[in-house]
């Protein structure tokens, strides 16, 4: 047997189905980051000014975490800044996949404040504390109007960017927590019942964790280079192979390169390669329209020669 495999080589005919018509590409929300990062920058000031005049542990340690949400902020502006950098010869994808990691990132800070939001809640379970000023319900009531307002301006993007998603979760978490404090603050004053506080606590952290999770899974996903959500890998297959003239599929590959963008690889294995050019131009723009495949590179194979193995090298 004299096996001359020639490995993968894309020498003739590696054609990019790339339409280039990026209606689904990051959308620009430079407005919403500023905006989000002025407000809760300056709500972190206010709380940390409050907590001090008020001697109360829980605004500064809230100050303290608001702080973390807007650094989390940052992380996620400059990932949406670095994925619209042009490509260089030797980042040729540029710095999409940075706004994968800031989404990764951004799903364990949200773990980390539950597990103290927990901590705090347990601790408080076995020694209560005792009921705060109105001061605190008051400045939580800020908190909750700031927080929501931030959310909002990335409601839009939460399903179409895992990144943006990342900020909302943020924004809408501290709101919840906002919320907790207050509704614990007026239940305690006419109840006295101060095991409210660490309860609202533990929901609000199981709440946050269930938003948390779906997070966490897709961006760990996305960056080992699984399929996206919101792709049938099963169903782009079934496609390809029901084009007229293609034998069969193979060496499919669909992954994100960004938290917007899916980029896919496939060879196809057809009888006849007259009119290729035609194909692979209504094969991009149907990947683009019927499954969001942005950028698609398709090498097209004869049964003759299938990845490099030529007849007479096939025993």
């Amino acid at each position: 047997m004299n096996h001359r495999h020639t490995g993968h080589e894309h020498m003739d005919h590696h054609h990019s189905g790339h339409g280039h018509s990026h209606h689904h590409g990051p959308a620009n929300y430079n407005r919403a980051f500023l905006i989000g990062i002025v407000l809760n920058t300056v709500f972190v000031a206010l709380e940390a000014v409050y907590g001090i005049f008020s001697h109360s542990l829980a605004l500064l340690a809230d100050a303290g975490h608001n702080l973390s949400d807007v650094l989390a902020l940052v992380l996620a502006w400059t990932a949406s800044l670095l994925a619209r950098r042009i490509p260089t010869e030797r980042r040729t994808y540029g710095y999409r996949r940075f706004s994968i990691l800031a989404a990764l990132f951004n799903a364990l800070f949200l773990l980390v404040a539950i597990g103290a939001i927990v901590w705090e809640a347990v601790g408080r379970f076995h020694d209560p504390a005792p009921v705060t000023g109105q001061t605190v319900i008051w400045v939580a009531a800020v908190g909750i109007a700031i927080n929501a307002a931030t959310a909002i301006l990335f409601m839009s993007g939460r399903k179409g960017d895992l990144n943006i998603r990342g900020a909302f979760l943020h924004m809408a978490a501290d709101a919840l927590v906002s919320v907790g404090v207050v509704i614990a603050g007026i239940l305690i004053s006419y109840t006295g019942w101060l095991w409210l506080d660490p309860l609202s606590s533990l929901i609000v952290a199981v709440v946050i964790f269930a938003g948390t999770w779906g997070l966490l899974k897709e961006s760990v996903g996305l960056s080992l280079d699984t399929v996206p959500g919101g792709i049938d890998a099963a169903a782009v297959k079934a496609y390809l192979g029901s084009l007229p003239g293609v034998l069969g599929v193979h060496d499919l590959h669909i992954w994100g390169m960004s938290t917007t963008e899916a980029a896919l690889t496939a060879h196809l294995v057809v009888n006849d390669r007259t009119g290729e050019d035609g194909m692979l131009r209504e094969i991009a723009k149907e990947l683009h329209e019927r499954f969001d495949i942005g950028h698609a590179t398709i090498q097209m194979e004869t049964e003759a020669y299938i990845c490099g193995l030529f007849p007479d090298d096939i025993v």
